[in-house]
């Protein structure tokens, strides 16, 4: 639970990224516990296609470096990952909107990512046939990126009955899972203080660095410079097809219509024959 100012009871609203996220890997974990129901051998499939396998994704299934995040081993995994989606991450999607908020999640997801394979390959923890799966890369990013945004404020740790503020909590987590890590807990770990990591770095550099280039004002620009190439085109294409009919229509070299002058239209001056 989340508070600013004055002591509150209720619990954070479900914002729409949230939602989206939270059903998407509630519907697919609850797909796959059918599949575990019916034996049909799916659920070995689909682990083996889209977890995340260091050695699968050096020889080209990249998208295991987002599909793993949807994939949960068991219930209580599935719920701890949702719950902190949900508890933190609705404070950050409501102050940063749902764009910026899926951006830190992704990053901090294909960031888990990176880091299992680095060290999986240095057989520290594992190895690159090591499979790993859950969403705890990206709630890790929230994580460190609600404890930064919202340093000051103080949540409650239940069942615990006290608070704390987020930025001591955030500093207890990172110290647990680096004890964890370094104990042998396993490479799950590792891709916990990824997210952590590129969490981070996403809230500290990337975010701010997006901003300072102007990179979200140059994508719409290049988005709308390739808008106006397919009018242009297709008004070129227009014009060829009525010549081919006997008609003919122009277009400026904006691809926008230009309509007659009243001694060259055929219907007595008449605008009904012209549709703009």
């Amino acid at each position: 639970m989340v508070r600013s100012r004055e002591m509150t009871l209720s619990l954070p609203p479900f914002t729409r990224a949230v939602i989206w996220l939270l059903g998407l890997n509630t519907a697919i974990f609850l797909l796959m516990e059918l599949f575990g129901l019916v034996g049909s051998g799916i659920n070995r499939w689909i682990f083996y296609y889209f977890s995340l396998i260091p050695s699968d994704v050096t020889r080209g299934w990249i998208w295991q470096i987002v599909t793993y995040s949807f994939l949960h081993a068991n219930f209580w995994h599935w719920f701890g990952n949702m719950l902190g989606l949900w508890m933190f991450g609705s404070a950050l999607e409501g102050a940063w909107g749902s764009r910026r908020f899926l951006e830190l999640y992704f990053f901090g997801v294909i960031g888990a990512a990176i880091t299992t394979i680095v060290v999986s390959y240095g057989h520290v923890l594992g190895g690159p046939n090591t499979p790993t799966a859950g969403a705890s890369g990206g709630v890790f990013a929230i994580l460190i990126a609600f404890g930064i945004v919202f340093a000051e404020n103080e949540i409650m740790l239940i069942p615990f009955p006290f608070l704390i503020k987020a930025k001591y909590f955030i500093a207890i987590l990172i110290v647990v899972e680096l004890a964890f890590a370094m104990s042998g807990g396993g490479v799950a770990y590792v891709a916990h203080l990824g997210g952590l990591f590129f969490g981070y770095v996403y809230v500290k550099f990337v975010s701010r660095g997006l901003g300072k280039l102007g990179l979200s004002e140059r994508y719409y620009g290049v988005r709308n410079s390739y808008y106006r190439w397919k009018r242009r085109r297709a008004a070129r294409k227009f014009e060829v097809y009525m010549k081919d009919h006997d008609r003919k229509v122009t277009f400026d070299e904006h691809g926008n219509y230009v309509p007659p002058d009243d001694n060259d239209k055929t219907n007595g001056g008449s605008k009904s024959g012209w549709v703009n």
